[in-house]
């Protein structure tokens, strides 16, 4: 049995989620005329409280689509240098926006109203203009680290004071909620648009929405169609999302505990000198005395898939194929790596 836990993007859909999908009434999307698709995004848009939804192939389009709306030639992207939107999405936002970016530290990959506040540009000739602030929840390089709402509330309050656009990459947004409690309505409210992905966490084959303004989808439609991103009929595909919001966002919780009991795990080996604190589903491992490769190497030998994250850090991602039965199984494989 091989155990794949390099993302939680490596998911079959589920029995249900297979069923839904075959029996969608589908039509025309490009036309507007897809029923599931159309669900699907009036669904999401209503959970958060938000205008209008438009469903995509992924998250890097919903994502780009975002910036390319509250960008132009020669502004500015304020982000966290460990940022999904600059790191993991092939340079879009210079290729797709020609947009700049001011990249920003910040402890476990969050970044807070004060250094927002201080990276916007002058109005001065020699800068970009900053028009958005982009924030990743749950923060993927951070190992799955939450914003609250008492830490985004202060930042968009900066951005409303600096007549900036404020984004959210939540591609493993119902994680944070999951985990947090809070309502999707209220965090809905604090943005100008949000990028949810449902291949990851909810465990669909395909596809992510952006959420926002009627004008904002609106003018999001023209660039997805620009982009290549117009599906006809992606009601077959949209159906899995409708099954994952209604049946997949509360088990989340149960792929957090064995994330944590991962890491614990972990820990227990002489090379490995630190775990991230695992808040969600996302566990980062640092290294001493053995480098990524080589222990990815030890964990192939026991059919164990992971990824490296960095010079001396492995990622492991838990999710909806890994249950009790395998994460006690991937303790015995542990064990007889030296």
């Amino acid at each position: 049995m091989i155990i794949d836990l390099r993302s939680d993007t490596v998911t079959k859909p589920t029995a249900g989620m297979k069923e839904a999908m075959f029996s969608a009434p589908v039509g025309d999307d490009v036309f507007g005329e897809d029923p599931t698709v159309n669900a699907l995004e009036e669904k999401a848009a209503k959970l958060f409280g938000m205008e209008a939804a438009l469903y995509c192939p992924s998250g890097t389009m919903t994502n780009q689509i975002a910036i390319r709306l509250h960008t132009r030639i020669q502004t500015e992207v304020i982000c966290h240098k460990y940022s999904h939107v600059y790191l993991y999405e092939g340079g879009g936002i210079m290729s797709n926006s020609l947009s700049s970016v001011k990249l920003l530290e910040g402890n476990l990959g969050k970044m807070t109203a004060d250094q927002v506040k201080a990276a916007i540009n002058p109005d001065d000739v020699h800068a970009p203009e900053t028009t958005l602030v982009s924030l990743e929840n749950t923060m993927n390089k951070g190992g799955g680290s939450i914003y609250t709402l008492d830490e985004v509330k202060p930042i968009k309050e900066v951005c409303k004071a600096n007549g900036l656009k404020l984004h959210l990459d939540g591609a493993r947004l119902f994680n944070a909620l999951a985990e947090s409690g809070e309502s999707p309505a209220n965090w809905g409210a604090q943005f100008d648009t949000i990028s949810i992905c449902l291949s990851k966490g909810l465990g669909c084959p395909v596809g992510s929405l952006l959420l926002g303004s009627k004008a904002d989808i609106k003018r999001a439609r023209k660039v997805r169609k620009v982009w290549g991103g117009g599906m006809r009929q992606a009601g077959f595909l949209a159906a899995a999302g409708i099954y994952a919001l209604d049946h997949h966002t509360q088990r989340l919780t149960e792929d957090h505990a064995r994330a944590r009991a991962l890491g614990e795990m972990l820990l227990k080996l002489s090379f490995v000198s630190e775990v991230f604190p695992v808040a969600t589903n996302i566990v980062i491992a640092r290294l001493d005395r053995v480098s990524p490769e080589d222990f990815m190497k030890k964990l192939a030998d026991q059919n164990v898939k992971a990824v490296k994250f960095g010079p001396d850090l492995v990622r492991f991602v838990t999710h909806l194929d890994f249950g009790d039965d395998q994460l006690e199984e991937f303790g015995k494989r542990l064990i007889s790596i030296k």
